[in-house]
C-alpha cells in the first residue's frame, strides 16, 4: 500500500502553508485504526491542499494515493475520503449549482499556467510549523509565499493549472466511483453518487451506470437523481409520484417540475444533512432550480422563503430573487424607491421585514450584507426599512 508516496520530493512541492513535507505522513495516517488519528489528518488535509477551496501544486499529486486508499476496502472511513477528493474536484458546489462546473472553461483558463509554474521558487520547508494543527484562516498560513512577485493574470493561470491537474487526476478514479455505486456501504454509496455528478466530459458512462443503479437509501437515490439531471440525463418522471420525499425533491430539481419545487422553496427548515449537494440545503438549491424558470410564480416562491430562512441558508434564495428583480443589474446610488417596480419593491419590503434572514448565528452577516449591497440596495434590514420610508413620514 502507498508504494511509491516516499518516491515524491514533497518538500519541494507548495500546499497553502508553504512547503508540502507534511502531507505524506497525514496520507497515511488515513488508514489508521484510531479515530483521532484519522479525524486528524483528514483535517489538516483539507487545510492544507484544499484550502478554504483552492487547490495547489502538492494536490494533484496527493490525489492517486487518496485513489489508492479508497481501493482498498480495508481502508476505514473511505466516504470521508471520497469526500475529500470531491472538494478537491469541484470546491464548493455552491460555486456552480444548479449548473454543473464549467471544466471546459478551466482548461482554457490555465493554458500558459504550467509555463508560469515553472519561474516560481520551490517553497521554504519550515520544519517549526505543525501545520496540522492550524484552522483555516490562521494568519500564519504562508499560501503566498512565492507568487508575490507574479501578475495577476499569470497567477489566475497558476491556479486554473492547479485545479485542473487535480480535476484530471480524480477523473481518473472514475471506474472506481462507479464501482462503489454497489458498496454495501449506504454512506459510501451517497458520497460516490455525488462524486459522479462533477465529470460531464465522462456522462456517456456515468449516466448508464448511474441511471441503472437501484439505491435501498432514500438518501443515495436522491443523490443519484441530482448527479443524472447534472450530467445531462432526464430521470423517470415517475419519481415524482415517489412515496419517498427526498426522492420527489431530487426528482423536481433535476426535471425541473415547477409546481414541487415551489413546495420546497417554501417549506420551512427544508433541510437535511445527509445529503451532500449545498450541504443539505434542500430549499435552497430547489430555489436555485426555480430561478432558472424564470416564472413570477417562482419569484412568489423565493419571496415567501425569504422570512424561514437564515446564515449561509439564505444565500441562495435571496441570490436567486435579486437576479429575477433586477435583471439588468444594480440600479445607480441615489435611486429613489419610488422608482422601483413592483416586483423590486416587494423584494425590497421582504427583506426590510425579516432581520433574522441577514444574520449568522444570531450577528450580521457579512456575506449577505455584501451581496444585497452590490445591487445598491442598503445593506441592512433597518436601513432597508428607511429607504423604504417616504420622507416626514412619521
Amino acid at each position: 500500500m502507498l508504494d511509491g508516496l516516499d518516491d515524491i520530493d514533497w518538500a519541494r512541492l507548495s500546499h497553502a502553508y508553504g512547503s508540502a513535507a507534511d502531507v505524506p505522513a497525514q496520507i497515511r495516517a488515513l488508514s489508521s485504526r484510531e479515530v483521532g488519528v484519522r479525524e486528524k489528518a483528514l483535517h489538516a488535509l483539507y487545510g492544507n491542499i484544499y484550502h478554504q477551496g483552492t487547490r495547489y501544486e502538492a494536490s494533484a499529486y496527493a490525489v492517486p494515493f487518496l485513489l489508492e486508499l479508497l481501493a482498498d476496502p480495508g481502508t476505514p472511513d473511505r466516504a470521508g475520503i471520497v469526500g475529500l477528493l470531491t472538494a478537491l474536484t469541484v470546491g464548493y458546489d455552491s460555486w456552480w449549482l444548479p449548473d454543473n462546473l464549467p471544466i471546459a472553461q478551466h482548461r482554457a483558463a490555465a493554458v500558459g499556467g504550467e509555463a508560469v509554474l515553472a519561474t516560481v521558487p520551490a517553497p521554504h520547508d519550515d520544519s517549526s510549523l505543525d501545520d496540522s494543527t492550524l484552522e483555516e484562516g490562521d494568519e500564519d498560513e504562508d499560501e503566498d509565499y512565492a507568487f508575490a512577485d507574479l501578475s495577476d493574470e499569470d497567477e489566475n493561470k497558476l491556479y486554473a493549472y492547479f485545479f485542473v491537474q487535480v480535476y484530471d487526476a480524480v477523473r481518473a478514479g472514475v471506474p472506481l466511483l462507479l464501482d462503489l455505486l454497489s458498496d454495501p456501504d449506504e454512506e459510501l454509496q451517497t458520497a460516490a453518487a455525488y462524486a459522479l455528478a462533477w465529470f460531464p466530459e465522462k456522462s456517456s458512462t456515468i449516466l448508464p451506470r448511474l441511471s441503472a443503479s437501484t439505491f435501498d437509501s432514500e438518501i443515495t437515490e436522491a443523490t443519484a437523481l441530482i448527479s443524472i439531471g447534472l450530467l445531462g440525463g432526464r430521470p423517470d418522471p415517475a419519481h415524482l409520484h415517489d412515496p419517498r420525499p427526498l426522492v420527489r425533491w431530487a426528482a423536481a430539481v433535476a426535471l425541473r417540475d415547477q409546481s414541487e419545487l415551489a413546495t420546497w422553496v417554501t417549506r420551512d427548515a427544508a433541510t437535511d444533512e445527509r445529503i451532500p449537494f449545498l450541504d443539505g440545503d434542500l430549499g435552497g438549491l430547489a430555489g436555485l432550480a426555480l430561478g432558472q424558470l424564470g416564472a413570477d410564480a417562482a419569484f412568489d416562491a423565493l419571496l415567501a422563503r425569504i422570512p424561514l430562512v437564515t446564515g449561509v441558508t439564505a444565500l441562495p434564495p435571496v441570490a436567486v430573487a435579486l437576479r429575477l428583480a433586477f435583471p439588468d443589474g444594480p440600479f445607480p446610488s441615489g435611486t429613489e424607491p419610488a422608482t422601483l417596480n413592483e416586483r423590486q419593491r416587494s423584494l425590497v419590503r421582504a427583506l426590510a421585514d425579516s432581520p433574522r434572514t441577514w444574520q449568522y448565528d444570531g450577528m450580521t452577516f457579512g456575506n449577505f450584507s455584501e451581496m444585497v449591497g452590490a445591487y445598491g440596495l442598503p445593506r441592512s434590514p433597518e436601513a432597508m426599512r428607511i429607504f423604504l420610508t417616504p420622507p416626514n413620514h412619521p
